[in-house]
């Protein structure tokens, strides 16, 4: 599958393709009519319905396909990042600070700091 059909971890593959062909403007209604029940891969083999990610935004219309990209990307979840704070990188250097997974903003702390 081409890489253009997968980004930061979603997988439009053939709906991708069909949105970047689709005529715009297009009504959230009926772009979600037409193809609200394609799937979204999300890395592993969560999928979830186009109509399931951009539904909730409760958009009037979008203008153009980038208008479309952007909102599955703002709706998905961090399941389609894989593993959080992942780094094939070298180990920290000495003084060099990474979140360790799992740290706090990521499993249901937000606002708890470490001491």
């Amino acid at each position: 599958m081409p890489d253009e059909d997968r980004e930061l971890g979603v997988e439009l593959g053939d709906l991708g393709d069909e949105l970047r062909n689709q005529e715009y403007p297009i009504s959230q209604d009926d772009l979600l009519e037409k193809y609200g029940d394609e799937e979204v891969g999300m890395g592993g083999e969560e999928t979830m319905t186009l109509e399931e990610l951009i539904g909730p935004m409760n958009e009037d219309e979008y203008q153009d396909y980038g208008e479309v990209e952007q909102s599955i990307m703002n709706m998905v979840g961090d399941d389609a990042i894989g593993r959080k704070n992942y780094s094939d990188r070298t180990p920290p250097a000495s003084g060099e600070q990474r979140q360790d997974e799992g740290a706090p903003d990521q499993d249901g702390q937000e606002g708890q700091e470490s001491f």
